[in-house]
């Protein structure tokens, strides 16, 4: 579950965004974690046509804050998707959560999850779009609300486009869900029936493809409790878009099993609900997460490290948050 702060971050934003910076190590650049040293939890991310990467987090800064950055690691922040007027409305007391950036057929499409906190029935999952990366964003409305889905805690939804079709993915801790949309994304598809890809321990959906697997990432645990954060990210993977996904034993992700991908170290606890893969122009893949620095407790800051494949598996260095490493090249 995402737990809004609404903490006064928007005059912080400004001046912290690039204070993680490149630097110089033995003739390398590299980077420190956290990227970003202020509360920006479940990222998710898109290289657009003007060569900048955009960043979209949960809003702990109110309305959903946008970042940007050429080189992954200084960023700038840029505004928000919504403004007070312009917020969805579906759950008016609710928070936007966990947004998911595509472009599809044109146009930005983002989607969003609207809750309160423990509105497990009541919370649901929206669409917005934009002709631009950074907005502004026109809702659509809701799509569907948990009961009326028949799934409890319906947030945290991912889009994918597999064999010519769209799919939105969801869940959290009642059951990983999918069912296919409409040709431009913007709803269910009629007649279309949701099915079940993993069990009750997830939430915080990524699925990616590489080669002929499909990895389904997910998150584990508390992700709110400060220091006391029990996040861990997670990985199974199947031939198939909706499974069955497994871990190295081929042990079913629908029995709650799945490999350890990231977990806490020395210097970050909460570590999950990461972003989309990227990759730099040496063609190296990246990824996003937030973590609680216990060097600085406050919210849950932005970390990203790279992945790399092995024998059919991701991989993170020590499988948690780096703190100084090899920056991305561009």
């Amino acid at each position: 579950m995402k737990k809004i702060l609404f903490t006064a971050l928007l005059g912080v934003a400004s001046l912290a965004a690039c204070q993680a910076g490149e630097r110089q190590q033995a003739g390398k650049k590299t980077y420190k974690n956290p990227v970003i040293d202020y509360s920006l939890p479940d990222p998710s991310i898109i290289k657009a046509n003007d060569g900048y990467f955009y960043l979209y987090a949960t809003e702990d800064i109110r309305n959903l804050p946008i970042h940007r950055s050429k080189n992954l690691v200084d960023w700038e922040e840029v505004g928000t998707a919504f403004t007070d007027k312009t917020r969805p409305t579906f759950e008016p007391k609710g928070g936007l959560w966990a947004p998911d950036i595509n472009y599809i057929n044109g146009q930005y499409v983002l989607y969003y999850s609207m809750s309160v906190w423990g509105g497990e029935w009541t919370c649901g999952i929206g669409v917005a779009t934009a002709d631009k990366p950074e907005g502004p964003f026109t809702d659509r409305g809701m799509m569907f609300r948990s009961n009326t889905i028949g799934v409890q805690n319906s947030i945290d939804q991912y889009y994918i486009e597999d064999n010519g079709k769209k799919y939105l993915f969801w869940g959290s801790f009642h059951g990983i869900y999918g069912i296919e949309l409409t040709d431009d994304g913007l709803a269910i598809k009629e007649g279309a029936e949701k099915k079940q890809v993993a069990g009750t321990a997830y939430e915080g959906t990524y699925i990616h493809k590489q080669g002929k697997y499909y990895y389904l990432f997910a998150s584990i645990g508390s992700c709110c409790e400060g220091l006391k954060s029990t996040y861990t990210t997670v990985v199974g993977r199947s031939e198939n878009l909706f499974g069955p996904y497994v871990d190295k034993k081929g042990q079913p992700m629908l029995d709650n099993h799945h490999e350890i991908l990231i977990h806490k170290n020395e210097a970050f606890v909460g570590t999950g609900h990461n972003s989309e893969i990227v990759s730099d122009a040496k063609g190296k893949d990246w990824i996003f997460y937030h973590a609680v620095s216990k060097a600085n407790p406050t919210g849950r800051v932005l970390v990203m490290d790279q992945v790399k494949w092995v024998k059919g598996w991701p991989e993170v260095a020590g499988s948690s948050p780096s703190l100084e490493a090899e920056a991305p090249v561009f």
